[in-house]
């Protein structure tokens, strides 16, 4: 199975590929990864020019998942791009695997920079803006941060940064799914405006509905048609996205799921294989 153009069809794809290989597994970071799904079916879908059969192309787009706990739906999106086999999506954070909980960028085929370590994800994806932007490269640079990784400082050190040197070829999306591993973000560190915020730091700045994408595809849209600045867009997602019993649950951002999480995942996984029979191959 490859990922499908049409991309409400590609999120489902990069959804189930995920639950499956959470099920696998039996435990994970359910959450976060749920919540950025549509995101990536939009920018792998669509945006992110990159080859699997040339991974080192200098004229490539770059792709860094600065939330890393995200990682399993990276590890769905990059096995529906031919970056490896299915059978590899099943080894997920098991002794020798190349899929470990967090991407490495030393290990997994199609990621560019190892990331788990909180803020340093989007510090090195300024950095691989500002050198394509210094080589004379046209190409983009896109990174998903979360909305409890901005209690990081180094998020908006490289913030300034970006928007210091008008890096208008970098895309930062920010998965505002309004939790983060110890509860409510409001609650533990009010985010405030992040929309004045990042237009504070020197990016042009939008919100959207993180669980269309059409909203989020027309943002990047309007993102690559800006110059002078780099652009932000604020996605407004719910945690466990998608899964309507791993979104209400209170403490969702990384699950050992009970018989009744059990039994939701397996209905979800059952709900999207018979949305996609006959319409992917």
């Amino acid at each position: 199975m490859m990922l499908a153009e049409n991309l409400d069809v590609a999120a489902k794809q990069i959804r189930l590929y995920t639950l499956k290989e959470l099920r696998a597994l039996g435990f994970g970071h359910f959450g976060g990864s749920l919540s950025i799904v549509e995101a990536l079916a939009v920018i792998y879908g669509k945006h992110l020019a990159v080859d699997p059969l040339k991974p080192e192309d200098a004229n490539r787009d770059y792709f860094v998942l600065s939330k890393g706990h995200g990682g399993p739906a990276l590890y769905a999106t990059l096995f529906l791009k031919g970056f490896f086999a299915e059978e590899e999506l099943y080894t997920l954070n098991q002794n020798g695997t190349r899929l470990p909980s967090h991407p490495d960028r030393n290990l997994t085929p199609g990621v560019e920079m190892t990331t788990g370590s909180l803020g340093q994800g989007i510090s090195v994806a300024g950095g691989i803006a500002f050198g394509n932007m210094l080589a004379g490269r046209e190409n983009y640079t896109y990174a998903i941060v979360g909305d409890g990784e901005l209690n990081e400082g180094q998020c908006w050190e490289a913030f300034q940064f970006i928007g210091h040197h008008r890096l208008d070829r970098m895309i930062v999306l920010i998965d505002d799914n309004k939790k983060q591993l110890d509860g409510l973000t409001v609650d533990i560190i009010d985010p405030l405006d992040l929309e004045a915020k990042m237009a504070a730091f020197g990016f042009r700045t939008v919100t959207v509905d993180g669980a269309s994408t059409q909203a989020i595809d027309e943002a990047i849209q309007m993102a690559k048609r800006s110059s002078g600045k780099p652009y932000a867009i604020v996605l407004d997602t719910v945690k466990g996205q998608g899964v309507t019993h791993i979104e209400e649950k209170a403490d969702n951002h990384h699950l050992r799921p009970d018989d009744t999480d059990k039994q939701a995942i397996e209905d979800a996984i059952f709900a999207l294989e018979n949305d996609l029979e006959g319409v992917v191959q």
